[in-house]
């Protein structure tokens, strides 16, 4: 019997790139979806496409930097299903630039998405889950941004690595009660998030001549596509892994963070 079968799940950001894939994955297992997204457009397209292949989804328009618009979410969420058992804290924005000429608009943006995103989705969902007594889990997109420093990438590994402490210590409070918590670490991904990143910002905290691209020259590594994404991601779920890697080269990069890390226990260092 599959256990995802008729599970409810949340996903935000999902309008597009994982969050749709994601969304897909869950559909091919008889999940039934709430897609939330702050393009409802995007997301009903989504949604309209899974119904037409028998699946129960629905869209909902919700900006996650919104804690109203987040609780409202969980609500009418159980209001329609009944309950919730997977969320997915997915929804991200990128922002690229050395961290002494970035701007404090660029700071408030991409901590908005990124980490109170993810807040205030714990917030609204955990306790209900907790409530519930039926087990679920919680997925929180971070990167690999999130465990490694990377030039050009300071504002948004900041952002990142909140989110991977965040998930550790939520994955071991939730663990005793059945529950998962999972964080999301990828590389580079084939989604549209740099173009969203920049029409999504809202008008008060965009910078001066921002280009409609940001440049990415300091991204390394392969592009997977979204839908090898979500399959790992449901894999996650099914083990309850807290990590949830994508790329074969994130095994070297962390090895020699750690082996930094140690060297300095080394009594010359000591």
């Amino acid at each position: 019997m599959d256990e995802l079968k008729g599970r409810v799940a949340v996903v935000t950001g999902g309008g597009g790139g994982i969050g749709a894939a994601l969304a897909e994955a869950f559909a091919a297992r008889g999940v039934r979806l709430v897609l939330a997204d702050l393009q409802l457009d995007a997301a009903e397209a989504v949604a309209a496409r899974l119904r037409a292949g028998g699946a129960d989804a629905i869209a909902a328009c919700t900006d996650v930097t919104s804690r109203d618009d987040v609780e409202a979410l969980a609500v009418d969420t159980v209001r329609r299903f009944g309950a919730v058992h997977i969320v997915c804290n997915n929804a991200g924005v990128a922002t690229f630039g050395e961290i002494a000429t970035s701007t404090h608009a660029d700071w408030e943006f991409t901590m908005r998405v990124n980490f109170w995103g993810v807040v205030h989705g714990v917030e609204a969902f955990v306790p209900r889950l907790l409530a519930q007594g039926q087990g679920g889990h919680v997925v929180n997109t971070a990167s690999m941004a999130g465990l490694v420093g990377m030039q050009w990438l300071g504002i948004y590994c900041a952002s990142k690595f909140a989110v991977v402490g965040l998930t550790e210590a939520l994955h071991r409070e939730l663990k005793p009660h059945g529950i998962g918590a999972s964080v999301l670490c990828p590389m580079i991904v084939a989604t549209n998030i740099n173009e969203n990143s920049v029409t999504r910002r809202p008008a008060e905290l965009r910078n001066p001549g921002e280009p409609l691209v940001p440049p990415a020259a300091a991204m390394v590594g392969s592009t997977i596509a979204p839908e090898e994404v979500a399959r790992r991601v449901v894999r996650g779920i099914e083990r309850k892994d807290l990590y949830i890697l994508t790329h074969p080269e994130q095994r070297d990069i962390l090895k020699r963070r750690w082996t930094r890390q140690d060297q300095m226990f080394e009594p010359g260092a000591w």
